[in-house]
């Protein structure tokens, strides 16, 4: 992803100066640099002098700032108003004014329906795909202004920047993330020490892209490069069907075939990255609508589109500004008992849910065909009791995305992985349901009337097969949290600080 977003960097900055403008790039964090940026160009308009309409254009009254749903960039826009308050401008801060473009016409949040499916019906107008391309390029007029732009840094400046700015401590703790679960499983079967091969993943590319092709690197799916190499690469995809002569458009058909494990699902594959830089988002549904009008005579289908490639792509656009939208209207009501929060992973969205203050870190993680809120009763009784807690609702469950891809336990594994070390940073008590469980556990809580499986033979093999376990049988069905939540959480009240206080004195379990 770091790759694809420094192609797409140079990209933008081609465009910009193409329009007169240009792309200023500063290392740092944000609060800081934006502070530093006001400074500078107040101190710009005292001392060259410069004319009106030329103050106008450049004075730091106001800072635009794309409208967020995640978290962790919503809270930094708090952190900038806080560090922008010492900066004055016309004898008063300057303002931070958000801004976003809109795919559907939607004029109130809370009116949208539960479903995605629902919100389809409504059939709501898609807005002009250029009404808001040149909006902020006309809000700035580069000619004459001499701040200092930056130069593009390359792939190995970025990760030093990271590496340097996050701590030993840090690397090492985000090191966890550079092999796939996928090859964890497989060494651990094989019981080899050879965990270097790894399957791809899109967050250790560090090989440069070729001129030759339009993927980041030959194993990987992702589609990299500029904008016009995206949407060349995007024509090719849609015309799947058509065939074709070209090598470039030849090398996409391959990957469609081989990542095509359900209809549609090699958009996400192939343009899944790009699609989350936000590169073609708008360009993806206006150039798809404009091929199904040339296929079928200038007329849109009710009964679906005529290709699924057509399909696949409208609808991971159309889907992942659903959620987006979903984010936005649950942002804007987080008024309940629990903080709910969004969280990105690889590019989808991922909600979850926190409380508590203090003491060690607990992630409840739900089964098959539930969410967070399954631990509703769980939450606060474990957060009263001195425990910071976190309630994930995994991809492709309720609120979080659902995008067109297969999913398994090793992707969700991966995804938890994430979610413990880029959210919680630390080491966690995991307390999990159904498929939610995990092998390693040390504690079971077992319904002994669950309906999905023979309780007492699993009980039984696990205490014959399995050293240091502790079992706790209830009498429960398949989600003891739920059923018997006071009973399940009295255990985990007794059980958290007996784990603490053991690895604290570095007793044995």
């Amino acid at each position: 992803m770091l790759e694809l977003l420094l192609f797409a960097l140079q990209d933008l900055r081609n465009s910009l100066k193409e329009r007169g403008s240009n792309l200023m790039i500063r290392f740092g964090n944000a609060e800081h640099v934006i502070q530093q940026l006001a400074s500078e160009v107040v101190t710009l308009q005292l001392l060259l002098m410069m004319p009106q309409y030329m103050v106008e254009q450049v004075n730091a009254s106001c800072v635009f700032a794309e409208q967020e749903v995640e978290y962790e960039l919503y809270l930094l826009l708090d952190v900038v108003k806080e560090c922008m308050k010492p900066v004055t401008v016309r004898e008063c801060a300057p303002r931070i004014e958000l801004w976003n473009t809109p795919f559907y016409d939607v004029n109130v949040l809370q009116n949208l329906p539960a479903s995605y499916d629902d919100f389809k019906k409504l059939r709501l107008p898609i807005l002009n795909h250029f009404s808001c391309q040149n909006y902020l390029l006309q809000t700035w007029n580069w000619t004459g202004i001499f701040i200092e732009i930056g130069t593009l840094p390359v792939y190995d400046d970025v990760k030093n920047f990271i590496t340097s700015n996050q701590g030993r401590l840090r690397e090492r703790w985000n090191s966890i993330k550079l092999t796939s679960a996928e090859t964890l499983l497989r060494n651990k079967i094989m019981k080899s020490s050879e965990s270097s091969e790894g399957s791809y993943d899109s967050r250790q590319l560090q090989s440069k892209k070729s001129n030759e092709s339009v993927f980041l690197s030959q194993k990987g799916n992702a589609v990299g490069g500029g904008t016009n190499n995206v949407l060349n690469a995007l024509a090719a995809y849609l015309r799947y069907f058509e065939g074709t002569a070209h090598d470039d458009w030849q090398e996409i058909h391959e990957k469609v075939r081989s990542s095509e494990s359900r209809n549609g699902a090699s958009f996400i594959a192939l343009f899944g990255p790009a699609l989350s830089l936000g590169i073609i988002s708008r360009s993806v549904h206006y150039e798809a609508i404009k091929y199904e009008r040339e296929r079928n005579a200038g007329f849109i289908s009710p009964f679906g589109y005529s290709a699924t490639t057509i399909a696949g792509a409208v609808d991971a656009v159309c889907s992942k500004e659903w959620y987006w939208l979903m984010a936005l209207r649950n942002q804007t009501n987080n008024d309940g008992i629990h903080s709910t929060r969004m969280w990105k992973w690889n590019g989808f969205l991922i909600q979850y849910t926190v409380a508590g203050n203090d003491g060690p870190a607990v992630v409840l993680v739900h089964g098959f065909g539930a969410f967070a809120e399954h631990y509703r009763d769980n939450i606060n009784g474990l957060a009263g009791a001195g425990n910071r807690v976190w309630a994930i609702t995994l991809l492709g469950f309720d609120n979080s995305e659902k995008p067109n891809i297969v999913y398994t336990e090793l992707l969700w594994a991966e995804l938890l992985r994430d979610f413990i070390v880029d959210v919680v940073g630390e080491p966690v008590h995991l307390v999990g349901n159904s498929i939610g469980e995990f092998r390693e556990k040390v504690l079971i809580i077992q319904g002994m009337k669950d309906p999905i499986s023979d309780c007492s033979s699993r009980v039984a093999t696990l205490k014959e097969h399995c050293d240091g376990l502790v079992i706790k049988e209830l009498d429960a069905g398949h989600c003891p949290h739920d059923e018997v939540p006071e009973q399940v959480n009295d255990i985990l009240y007794e059980w958290i600080p007996r784990i603490e206080s053991q690895i604290l004195t570095g007793s044995p379990a």
